[in-house]
């Protein structure tokens, strides 16, 4: 796999990039708005080499072969699952949760596609492709991402209210034009996936997928405006660093090579084996990893503020740890208790996972709060690293914030890393983002519906307790009630 600065190197390919607000990007690698993020995505390709991190990325020595990163494994075991766990979550706090795109996660993207389309039963040609495809992005590293293919606000409102348009088809490929909705990291992606959510061409019952360069002729990836920070980097510890840009992708007249396009179907929210299976297990690391890094900054103002005797900031850390653990473990039940795919791989169980992310959802805000108010005001007015230049500001500030074992300047630090992680804009973001890149608790909740195997068998067990006979009881409309995707 290539290092971080091969990757670097990479995007210097001339991708066509506008950030709203802002305008054009001319070298993602260099540019304000989206340079930090490039570091990030480097440290996630140097880290493969650092013999710190090599136990927790890489394969598990055998004496003949080479380590391989975790994160390109096909898993086929409960065991791999596990390992691949502790390794997409070991990564993904290491920013505290706020990056949720890697190429990592692109991997899964491609080992969807791939059983997908197995699942499906589709051409030997076809899955060929596919599985070059991830054998090829396993080999390179080259970073994959996902756009589920459904339009703008614009088109939907229109007669016809279709994203993607086929433009052309010939032996050697296709030609499509449109502009698909949100996604993310998109900016520092190599490559997108896109799945159409309507028929191409209309009425012919394909539902055509596709793998386009992000730099191919007739692309342009406009972002979302860049999350609000201050200019130095000791009030902003978080949100000058992590910042994934979500974009939508506009194509104009986009030519895809025919190994790059396949035949998929339309993609339901309740289907139990679907290209999603694995993204949703990787969606509930990072959530895990923001609730695991919001604990430890509770844990850390707790200490820095001396209030591991209040008896109300001990109840507001056992609140957050039984949060916390509540999600690792229906996350470790999904890897323990894998369903396996007609292509011999092991999924994350879905139904454990939709339990993991409800409760994610029920209690993010809950823990948010519990952090906002567990310091008192020392978390909106601690002074900036900036202030202490002033000998005589530095010496009452010393007074004001120093004292039980921590100079004023490390509470200051660990304070504003607290208010950048539950009051500052790129909060904000991640909150509104995942109420819709993954359809908010609504969505959650109809697939858990969907999946809770025991209706009947619960119903009908009560039948033992009655004096009078009872009819079997149905209730598998349960399942089959249709889920709304909201606009």
């Amino acid at each position: 796999m290539r290092t971080g600065s091969e990757y670097r190197e990479s995007l210097r390919d001339g991708r066509d990039v506008w950030v709203m607000g802002e305008g054009p990007v001319e070298d993602v690698t260099t540019h304000p708005a989206t340079s930090a993020m490039v570091l990030e995505y480097e440290k996630w390709y140097d880290r493969h080499f650092d013999p710190v991190w090599e136990n927790s990325l890489l394969t598990d020595p055998d004496g003949t072969t080479e380590r391989n990163p975790l994160a390109f494994e096909l898993p086929t075991t409960s065991a791999q699952l596990q390992r691949q766990g502790e390794a997409i979550r070991a990564v993904l706090f290491a920013s505290g949760g706020n990056i949720t795109h890697t190429p990592g996660y692109g991997a899964l993207i491609a080992l969807g596609m791939l059983n997908h389309l197995e699942t499906l039963d589709k051409s030997s040609v076809e899955i060929a492709a596919a599985r070059e495809y991830q054998e090829s992005i396993a080999h390179t590293g080259r970073f994959l991402t996902f756009a589920g293919g459904g339009p703008l606000i614009g088109p939907r409102l229109r007669q016809d209210p279709v994203a993607i348009h086929l433009d052309g088809e010939t032996d050697r490929g296709i030609v499509v034009s449109g502009k698909v909705q949100m996604h993310t990291s998109t900016p520092f992606a190599e490559d997108v996936l896109i799945t159409s959510r309507d028929e191409l061409p209309s009425g012919s019952g394909r539902w055509l997928w596709f793998i386009l360069p992000v730099n191919a002729p007739g692309v342009r990836v406009v972002t979302r405006r860049t999350t609000a920070r201050h200019s130095n980097p000791f009030l902003s510890p978080l949100s000058s660093r992590f910042d994934e840009l979500d974009a939508s992708l506009w194509m104009k007249e986009v030519f895809i090579p025919r190994e790059r396009v396949f035949t998929g179907e339309r993609l339901e929210r309740t289907s139990r084996h679907s290209l999603v299976s694995w993204l949703l297990w990787h969606h509930n690391c990072g959530w895990l990893a923001k609730a695991e890094f919001t604990l430890g900054i509770a844990l850390a103002l707790t200490e820095i503020m001396d209030l591991k005797e209040n008896r109300v900031t001990i109840q507001q850390l056992v609140d957050l740890a039984v949060d916390v653990q509540t999600s690792r473990t229906c996350i470790r039940a999904a890897e323990l208790d894998p369903e396996m795919t007609v292509g011999g791989f092991a999924v994350p169980n879905q139904l454990h996972l939709a339990a993991a992310a409800i409760n994610t959802f029920k209690s993010r805000q809950r823990m948010s709060e519990i952090l906002r108010g567990l310091p008192g005001s020392s978390l909106i007015v601690a002074p900036a690293d900036t202030d202490f230049a002033d000998p005589t500001m530095a010496t009452e500030l010393e007074d004001a914030y120093g004292g039980g074992g921590y100079t004023a300047l490390q509470r200051a630090a660990v304070l504003h890393l607290g208010w950048d992680h539950v009051a500052s804009e790129l909060d904000a973001r991640e909150s509104v983002f995942e109420l819709h890149a993954s359809g908010g608790l609504n969505a959650w909740r109809a697939q858990l519906r969907a999946w809770f195997p025991s209706y009947d068998e619960l119903a009908n067990g009560v039948r033992q307790f009655l004096e009078v006979e009872l009819p079997l009881m149905d209730l598998t409309t349960l399942k089959n009630a249709p889920y709304e995707r909201p606009r």
